[in-house]
């Protein structure tokens, strides 16, 4: 199975370093909450892969230094820009059927291009993954705007039946939303809230095949404001 958690927000400049201790934790978070995902070798330990533009993929072991340095890498490239952010994409092969990539792109200040983190898990069918708390792995880290746990077809419901286009703010089965969203969350909306530090709040709406629960959450969120799009062109990271 296919699925994807996603966190988003606006510009919001930083340097190497700071991008390196969020990757990091989420590294972290992610091989904590997913042994199954990790590498058969090396005790369940292996190392990522980092995906170039150009040239064959390295390895990248999970440790602040060396993503410190995966990141200066990518700033000394010739097309990098300081307003579109520092880009990484990282995956790893586990256990039979495992595998998760990652993609970033952040610490940068573009006015209409969000900044973001994906992680795309592909799992055996009936595994047992903590959706939710992933999702709340990459609040933490990355302190978004927004972000959701989504499969193909909650996104293929979303767009098909609640006219949602891609880049608009969204939630899926779990959703997060920033302080200023979460405060426009209307009540009654029979989400399990779980407070998350700094304000933002992390939603369980509906479970996996659920799509239409997911539809009837994201329409009465959009209506409630909660999932306004941050004013273009950007000036803030979030809400």
């Amino acid at each position: 199975m296919r699925r994807v958690v996603r966190a988003f927000w606006g510009p919001r400049p930083e340097p190497a370093e700071a991008l390196a201790g969020r990757w990091k934790r989420t590294l972290d978070g992610i091989a904590e909450l997913l042994p199954g995902a990790a590498s058969p070798d090396a005790a369940g330990a292996g190392p990522w892969r980092q995906v170039h533009g150009t040239g064959p993929e390295t390895e990248l072991p999970a440790d602040e230094g060396a993503l410190l340095g995966a990141l200066r890498v990518a700033q000394a490239a010739e097309d990098w820009s300081d307003l579109t952010g520092t880009a990484l994409r990282l995956h790893r092969a586990g256990a039979p059927g495992w595998r998760t990539e990652i993609s970033g792109l952040a610490g940068g200040a573009p006015e209409f291009l969000l900044q973001s983190l994906v992680v795309t898990l592909h799992t055996p069918d009936g595994a047992d993954v903590p959706e939710a708390e992933l999702l709340a792995v990459l609040a933490r880290a990355w302190e978004p705007d927004f972000g959701d746990v989504s499969d193909d077809d909650v996104l293929d419901a979303l767009e098909d039946d609640a006219g949602y286009s891609v880049g608009d703010p969204v939630v899926g089965r779990a959703g997060y939303l920033s302080p200023g969203r979460a405060a426009l969350v209307p009540d009654g909306l029979g989400a399990a809230r779980e407070e998350l530090p700094g304000g933002g709040v992390l939603l369980r709406l509906a479970e996996a095949g659920a799509s239409a629960d997911v539809v009837a959450a994201y329409e009465r969120l959009r209506d409630a404001g909660a999932l306004e799009p941050l004013p273009r062109p950007m000036d803030r990271p979030v809400l």
